[in-house]
């Protein structure tokens, strides 16, 4: 069970950041989804060509032969990958960790809630914030796709790659999560946070970029969200996503038990 009355004050605090990576994402995904026509693709192969280990490390690949494909190399190595991730930092460090850290939380706590409802509470907000941002995401491919080549998406494989996608983050939402509610230090919260998604999002450019640093990819949570495996329907890919789905439940309620723990000093 939830506190609603948490829920809705939370939720309203989240308006404000989604709002803004909501904007960020539009323009970026507004104009890479434009640029897909022959003159613009060439332009962007040949960066490619140019600079393969730079454009390789953010996932970027040339020869995209399709909508989706194109979109798959130019927004799903980088750009839906790192703002989500940004967005779960900002707010799971705020979630917790920054009302302990000012002492507020005491008086959360020693109202009549209890504290694994208070957890579950702020566990579902980042997790609304998510879905939220994900499913504007998604309308808002459809929407440019549709409006600028019309039936060339295929919407069907885009769902599945963004349930793929949610996956991920979430798991990354509960990495920033399990961090506010085992340390009571916004700075500790913020560098376990922060640090292990960004950590493995530059092990994953490492992989990416070369065959020297390739066998790093088995040290990092990006390996397991295989854009094109998911939309080409492979187990592998999928048996990925799923790993990450178990994980971030795991981890969420590693976070909550360790807030229900926790000495508040009331």
């Amino acid at each position: 069970m939830i506190n609603l009355t948490l829920y809705k004050r939370e939720m309203k605090s989240s308006v404000k950041l989604l709002v803004i990576f909501a904007a960020i994402m539009t323009m970026y995904v507004s104009i890479i989804i434009t640029m897909y026509d022959p003159e613009m693709m060439e332009t962007l192969d040949g960066f490619v060509e140019v600079m393969p280990e730079i454009m390789a490390a953010v996932g970027m690949e040339a020869g995209a032969t399709s909508l989706l494909g194109f979109m798959i190399s130019y927004l799903y190595g980088f750009i839906l990958l790192v703002f989500p991730m940004v967005f779960c930092i900002l707010r799971g460090n705020g979630l917790i960790a920054k009302y302990v850290d000012r002492g507020s939380m005491v008086s959360l706590a020693a109202a009549p809630v209890k504290r694994r409802t208070i957890a579950l509470t702020q566990m579902a907000v980042l997790l609304s914030g998510i879905l939220i941002l994900l499913i504007y995401v998604t309308g808002l491919e459809i929407a440019v796709a549709q409006s600028s080549f019309p039936n060339e998406l295929a919407v069907s494989e885009l769902l599945k790659l963004n349930g793929g996608l949610f996956c991920l983050h979430l798991f990354i939402g509960s990495i920033c999560f399990a961090a506010s509610c085992i340390f009571s230090d916004t700075k500790y919260s913020i560098a376990f946070g922060a640090g292990i998604p960004s950590l493995m999002y530059i092990l994953q450019m490492l992989a990416n970029a070369g065959e020297e640093a390739e066998k790093v990819k088995y040290f990092t949570l990006f390996t397991l969200f295989d854009a094109e495996g998911i939309t080409a329907g492979k187990g592998s890919a999928v048996a990925g996503a799923a790993v990450l789905a178990v994980g971030a439940v795991a981890m969420y309620g590693v976070g909550i038990a360790a807030f229900s723990k926790k000495d508040l000093h009331i």
